[in-house]
């Protein structure tokens, strides 16, 4: 196949995509639903920092979690012991969520009205960059064990990201790793991401991340109740 066939390809499954995508993202406007799209290489910590989260704020928010994998339900189980429903989607050999599997998901979650969607991208820090869900934002989970120049070998998820959670700081004392160099080089490549240090484990950091999550989901709310006159 030419390079000019693999981008003809490449712009038609995008532009696919980008209509699934502006119909999921019209339904959580209408319904207040404040979605968000987590990315990140394997291992960084996504379901635990999802555990937690729901764990602290299930009593303040309604949350609904669509998981993604190649293969297994573990993950999907794991959020189902916190209360929260959760749908898997296993992809096979795909190696990210795209918007038409995530709107079938939500069509059997069925996510309460005003509430939180978590969607949880499959491992890995190339594909689900290109690929728009419907999400008001994507949230790039990077852990310390990674080194500091992830942003930099993976420009275009940083670049499509709105905010990074930097993940397992609680093991910063045992590891040669620069917070600062880390954050720096994100900001390279994006100067308006945001920027959390967080512990899953240890629950460090994490109301920094509750409030930035409460905040956002209440103006979720408060436009679809102005759209809805």
């Amino acid at each position: 196949m030419s390079q000019e066939r693999i981008i003809q390809v490449e712009r038609d499954i995008l532009s696919k995509n980008d209509g699934f995508a502006a119909e999921n993202r019209a339904y959580f406007a209408a319904n207040g639903i404040f979605a968000l799209n987590f990315v990140s290489s394997p291992g960084s910590g996504k379901t635990s920092l999802l555990v937690r989260t729901i764990s602290d704020l299930r009593e303040r928010l309604a949350i609904g979690v669509v998981e993604g994998d190649q293969q297994t339900s573990n993950d999907a189980a794991r959020i189902r012991e916190t209360g929260a429903p959760a749908i898997q989607v296993n992809t096979g050999k795909g190696c990210h969520l795209d918007a038409h599997m995530v709107g079938h998901a939500v069509e059997e979650l069925a996510p309460a009205k005003n509430s939180v969607l978590f969607i949880e991208n499959v491992g890995n820090l190339v594909c689900p960059a290109a690929f728009d869900l419907g999400e008001a934002h994507k949230v790039v989970l990077l852990s310390v064990t990674e080194g500091e120049d992830k942003p930099l070998k993976y420009p275009d998820m940083f670049a499509a990201a709105d905010l990074m959670i930097l993940n397992k700081a609680d093991l910063l004392p045992h590891l040669y790793f620069d917070v600062g160099a880390c954050i720096a080089n994100a900001l390279r490549v994006n100067p308006r991401l945001q920027t959390l240090v967080v512990s899953a484990r240890t629950g460090e950091g994490m109301p920094a991340f509750y409030s930035w999550l409460e905040a956002n989901a209440a103006m979720a709310v408060t436009r679809a109740l102005a759209k809805a006159g």
